[in-house]
């Protein structure tokens, strides 16, 4: 984690990471004429940067500009090691409540036995009712892939085993050597 530039300011320090939150904040706002929001949210009207800066560290607050393609460009002071903690945690929230589907792997065989496949199916299941999205491959090797039509049987009657708890996101199509689809889970 490289970083991209040092600013010190008013006793304190504030570190821009290159792939981290690339705000412009005190010294870095590289415009000569800004319109400051005082802490309030108040309008303090269109000034010289300079003047802005001095505003804020007498406030022992920060500049930080919010609207940089606006014309004039606009800079808030605030304190911005709360603003930054502040939308860390927001980020975070939203991270935790964000729901991520998984999508597990079953491989079938076209010559596959019956008791094997009551066992992927049994997984299928087990998967499908937790909320989890399954794909099925079915490899042909060798000689296999001149008989399509048993492995794609076999992949129908996987499906329609399981038809109950899913919904065919992709069909059963051939990729190379491969016959795959996804199941995703029935909504409730």
């Amino acid at each position: 984690m490289g970083f991209d530039s040092l600013f010190i300011f008013n006793g304190g320090v504030i570190i821009t990471k290159k792939n981290g939150m690339d705000d412009l904040v005190n010294e870095s706002i590289r415009f000569s004429e800004v319109l400051v929001i005082d802490p309030d949210g108040n309008q303090a009207g269109v000034m010289s940067k300079d003047r802005a800066l001095e505003r804020a560290y007498d406030m022992d607050l920060d500049l930080l500009c919010v609207a940089p393609n606006a014309k004039p460009p606009v800079c808030k002071i605030l304190d911005y090691g709360k603003y930054r903690f502040e939308n860390q945690k927001k980020a975070k929230e939203a991270k935790k409540n964000q729901h991520v589907t998984e999508v597990k792997p079953l491989r079938l065989s076209p010559v596959i036995d019956k008791h094997d496949f009551d066992t992927k199916v049994k997984q299928a299941t087990k998967w499908l009712e937790s909320g989890m999205k399954v794909k099925i491959d079915m490899r042909f090797r060798g000689r296999l892939i001149t008989r399509q039509e048993v492995g794609m049987k076999i992949m129908n009657e996987f499906i329609a085993t399981l038809s109950e708890l899913c919904t065919i996101e992709k069909k059963p199509n051939l990729e190379g050597n491969t016959v795959s689809c996804v199941l995703a889970p029935k909504k409730k």
